[in-house]
């Protein structure tokens, strides 16, 4: 009678095999790891990218409109010196009101945020000397970046078809341009004929506009190049937002109140700025500007006054140097630092000159700074 020996494993060659298996799965682990703190960077440095993209279209685009009067830009009116500008609206020049359309751009700096400073991630101050329609926004600014204002009339405006006493007749078609943008009942206007322009508040009923204390008398109405604009007056700010610290605009209503507050792209996590002043000292009809940006300083040294005097320095104003830190929206890394961020000193983050020191951050989210040079297209030669 025959026997048959049964086949299968040595507990030798079952060790063996385990081990091949775990070193197997500990390099596919390996690779797997690798590929999704890749995958979390690559996602973490566009979605940076984009929103540093976003942030920086919405600021060019409302800096170029700075000044902005209809066909003569804010600069030429107080140039000529005469009442050709008038704002009807009550507002110190200079003081920082919302209302103070005299004021096309104003800013203000954070302490030590200006170039050669060093500011920590999430350290810093809120800027000094705020008025409280800034200072009191909800939500409030951040600390460590710079705000800034804006005043000008739309771009677009319509065409008024009729002037009866206080109330303005435009065509209903072209009603849409006044209220675009997230603006559905503006209070705030402004009429222009490229040679006069008021600013002005008004109330609005479907197709007409009624201002209240301003006299258009000095207006007419089509074929005349009179049109009617909405003004905007806004302030741009670093504030929190739905996930975290966000580029916000607020804008503001007839009531001096910035009634609309927006956060137009999250993940803004910081804000600088730079003006390039004209050469000339004092801009008057007999010394006007000449259109070269030969001097650049922050906001606090271009001037702090709330005066008429301070109002004057603005005016001088026709370029901005504007900085940002982009942030990824998620964690890009397991650890507790930012996973990508360089130990050498001379590789920090700079924005406009200013270090941006991550050292203390430990949200493990990738960040990068943006730059870009603006120039106001209604003061460039002094036009």
């Amino acid at each position: 009678m025959f026997h048959t020996r049964q086949a299968g494993l040595s507990l030798v060659e079952l060790m063996i095999s385990l081990v091949i298996g775990l070193i197997l799965m500990l390099g596919i682990t390996q690779i797997f790891i690798a590929s999704h703190s890749a995958s979390r960077l690559s996602e973490g440095v566009a979605r940076a990218q984009e929103n540093g993209r976003f942030a920086l279209e919405f600021l060019e685009r409302d800096i170029r409109m700075a000044g902005h009067t209809g066909c003569v830009n804010d600069q030429a009116q107080f140039i000529k010196g005469t009442s050709a500008f008038k704002n009807n609206l009550v507002a110190a020049t200079g003081s920082g009101s919302p209302l103070d359309f005299t004021v096309a751009i104003q800013g203000y700096e954070a302490a030590g945020t200006g170039p050669g400073g060093t500011l920590a991630v999430g350290q810093g101050t809120v800027p000094a000397g705020l008025p409280g329609t800034i200072s009191g926004l909800n939500p409030a600014p951040v600390a460590g970046s710079d705000i800034l204002v804006l005043r000008f009339l739309a771009p677009e405006g319509v065409p008024v078809t009729a002037i009866n006493g206080q109330d303005l007749t435009v065509t209903a078609g072209n009603w849409a341009r006044l209220t675009q943008g997230g603006v559905a009942t503006p209070t705030l206007f402004g009429i222009a004929n490229c040679e006069s322009v008021d600013i002005f508040a008004g109330t609005t009923t479907s197709g007409k506009i009624t201002g209240s204390t301003v006299d258009f008398s000095r207006y007419a109405p089509q074929p005349d190049p009179t049109q009617v604009y909405r003004a905007e007056s806004m302030v741009y700010y670093i504030g929190q937002g739905t996930n975290g610290p966000g580029l916000r605009r607020a804008r503001a209503n007839s009531a001096g109140v910035y009634a609309i507050n927006e956060e137009l792209v999250e993940g803004i996590e910081n804000l600088q700025l730079i003006y390039g002043l004209d050469t000339t000292p004092v801009i008057t009809g007999a010394t006007p500007p000449v259109g070269n940006m030969t001097v650049q300083n922050v906001a606090s040294v271009v001037t702090t006054a709330t005066t008429a005097a301070g109002a004057a320095e603005w005016r001088r104003v026709g370029m901005v140097q504007v900085g940002l830190v982009a942030r990824s929206a998620e964690r890009i890394g397991t650890g507790t630092g930012t996973g990508t961020r360089p130990t050498d000193d001379a590789a920090k983050l700079g924005v406009l000159g200013m270090t941006y020191n991550q050292d203390g951050a430990t949200d493990g989210r990738y960040r990068t700074a943006y730059e870009v040079s603006i120039a106001l297209r209604n003061r460039l030669f002094g036009n």
